[in-house]
């Protein structure tokens, strides 16, 4: 029996390719948009639990994931003849809104990509594939989930003997380095590994759009996005002032001693490893190294400042859970980070410290921190706080 997948598609080269992939391995494909808003009656929302084909694609509100985008999954669809849906997650995406504004708020550096994998898309996504008898989904995210050997890819870090002969699940980088989405997917519910794939993953990126364009996909070379899909003209600021209304966030500008430096109109303005638009002139490279909510100062320093040799962490969640409280991996501070050593210590109340081989620059709350052994994804959590000038 052919085993159906439920394939997300943003009418981008990658998932478009993705839905040909699956297809050429034999798999029965149903195309999803996620819509971020309010659209056309004949879309339907997920909590009701009918599923109806987008009759319209063509007419647009403001809010919505793009209905060129809509327009060109749909194409790709009917080109490849495989069933087409478009879903209203207006409620789903608010959620990640309000997530994005209370992290700026709190002088915090929000991760709605990250968020939007743990809430939407391998959230909603596997209910809508429950709906509809499937017992996969998939995307368009650059990485690989892999059978492992337990006892030689856990490394020293784990227990491997309970494990012995199991074939366990392991998520994985992308085989094109300068695409690998794995950092974004640290949130995934363990148990679910098993029903999703991840098609492009073991191809480079130019051999994607190579292939969308032997398929005769008119995708084949459009841009990757740039922006965050709920905030199309990429104007976060003038997002927050829409969604929360004005907020008193203006301060002082002030150095890692406290002194007054000058004044800014308001600190969600500002992220750390900031350099440039500081509004002010000095005599050599002055960087964002901390953001407090509570007095609205923005404190600059120098690049030595950025250096963090330890971070604090929340939120956790493991892929493979450690047998150790404390252990050795590499870790990712962001997205473009390259993975640097640390020491991992898991603490009580779901936290854990990250020590540095090396002090890392640019630590900033709100961002999240990913754990790897090799090329395997071992978790990761939120960062609640690196440097601390207290001023």
């Amino acid at each position: 029996m052919t085993t159906r997948v439920v394939l997300a598609m943003s009418g981008g080269v990658d998932s478009s390719a993705a839905a040909q992939i699956l297809l050429e391995q034999g798999y029965e494909v149903v195309g999803l948009f996620m819509r971020s808003g309010e659209t056309e009656e004949e879309t339907c929302a997920v909590e009701s639990g009918s599923v109806l084909p987008v009759i319209n694609t063509a007419s647009h509100k403001q809010g919505c994931c793009s209905a060129s985008d809509a327009a060109d999954a749909r194409r790709v669809a009917d080109r490849l003849d495989i069933p087409f849906h478009a879903i209203n997650f207006e409620k789903g995406f608010d959620r990640i809104k309000d997530y994005f504004a209370d992290e700026y708020i709190a002088g915090r550096t929000p991760n709605p990509c990250v968020m939007c994998n743990n809430w939407l898309k391998f959230g909603k996504l596997w209910d809508f594939a429950q709906q509809v008898g499937a017992e996969k989904i998939a995307t368009g995210h650059y990485a690989q989930i892999k059978p492992i050997d337990t006892i030689n890819q856990l490394g020293d870090n784990y227990s491997a003997e309970k494990q012995q002969g199991e074939n366990e699940l392991g998520l994985f980088r992308g085989v094109d380095p300068g695409k690998d989405q794995s950092y974004v997917l640290f949130g995934i519910d363990p148990d679910l590994l098993k029903n999703i794939l991840f098609p492009v993953g073991s191809y480079q990126k130019s051999e994607i759009r190579e292939l969308a364009r032997k398929t005769g996909l008119r995708v084949a070379d459009k841009p990757d996005s740039q922006e965050i899909c709920f905030i199309p003209d990429n104007d976060y600021v003038g997002f927050l002032k829409r969604y929360r209304g004005e907020q008193e966030t203006a301060g002082e500008l002030v150095d890692t001693a406290g002194a007054v430096l000058g004044h800014h109109n308001g600190y969600e303005k500002f992220t750390i490893g900031q350099r440039r638009g500081l509004g002010i002139a000095f005599g050599e490279p002055r960087y964002v190294v901390e953001i407090n909510p509570d007095n609205r100062r923005v404190v600059i320093g120098l690049k030595d400042d950025l250096a963090c040799g330890q971070l604090l962490a929340n939120r956790l969640n493991f892929l493979v859970k450690p047998d150790k409280t404390c252990f050795n991996a590499d870790t990712k501070i962001r997205y473009r980070h390259t993975a640097s050593p640390a020491q991992i210590e898991l603490m009580d109340n779901d936290e854990m410290k990250v020590t540095f081989e090396t002090p890392q620059n640019g630590v900033a709350p709100g961002q999240a921190v990913v754990l790897y052994n090799g090329d395997r994804v071992l978790g990761g959590g939120w960062i609640d706080s690196g440097n601390h000038f207290n001023v």
